[in-house]
């Protein structure tokens, strides 16, 4: 005679019915598990749960938690691999179990890094202006690896028919927008004052933090002094 214990009631949880409590007859505490998962170990009231059986059903239940978890997330905004990987691992499922449904998920295209590497880049461009350098590290920090971010941003800098020279002039215009008459007036003197230092310094920093250097932030500089000699000027 089996020693195991027989499933005795599957009680539902919760208004959706999602979650199902499993009884037994052996006097231990109901456990609680997804009804996918008791529907995908074909177990019902009367079967015994052995320990091998108990075991495939927890593995199921953990497979359903992970890819409702990593779909939830899903549903709020498009993330990375990285983020999922992050934000799932701190929900406490184990790295192989949520790598498996990572690559599931990918492979039914709910998981595109590309595509969520061009609408972050997109974005940039149209709401906060960023060169190439600060897109590229904040691609990073999403997990994107490097020469996709590069790739993507070359790919959305051609299509929207822009570059780190017109983004860090559009950038320089709108600090100067900003500023107060004083600081115009010091910016554009050509004379040198520590009044002159502290704006072109103040702005350097402003595009820098930005991500433009080099030409572009030459450039950009330049820019700002002819739009602040039009504003003082009007």
């Amino acid at each position: 005679m089996s020693s195991d214990p027989s499933i005795t009631r599957i009680q539902p949880r919760g208004r959706r019915g999602l979650h199902v409590l499993i009884h037994l007859d052996d006097d231990s505490e109901p456990f609680e598990v997804m009804l996918e998962a008791l529907e995908r170990s074909f177990l019902g009231v009367g079967d015994t749960l052995s320990g091998v059986l108990r075991h495939e059903l927890l593995n199921h239940d953990a497979d359903v938690r992970v890819r409702d978890s990593a779909l939830n997330l899903l549903s709020y905004r498009a993330r990375t691999r990285s983020e999922l990987r992050k934000r799932l691992r701190q929900k406490g499922f184990r790295p192989a179990r949520i790598d498996i449904c990572l690559d599931r998920l990918e492979e039914r295209g709910l998981i595109d890094d590309a595509s969520v590497a061009a609408a972050f880049v997109r974005d940039r461009l149209r709401h906060r202006p960023k060169g190439r350098s600060a897109l590229t590290s904040e691609l990073r920090t999403k997990g994107i690896p490097q020469e996709l971010a590069h790739r993507t941003i070359d790919g959305v800098f051609d299509a929207e028919g822009t570059s780190d020279e017109d983004l860090a002039r559009l950038v320089a215009e709108k600090w100067v927008t900003r500023q107060n008459p004083t600081v115009l007036q010091a910016l554009v003197n050509e004379a040198w004052s520590d009044e002159k230092q502290k704006a072109r310094r103040r702005l350097t920093a402003w595009l820098a933090r930005r991500g433009f250097g080099g030409g572009a932030l030459g450039d950009a500089i330049q820019h700002a002094i002819r739009v602040a000699t039009t504003r003082i000027e009007i």
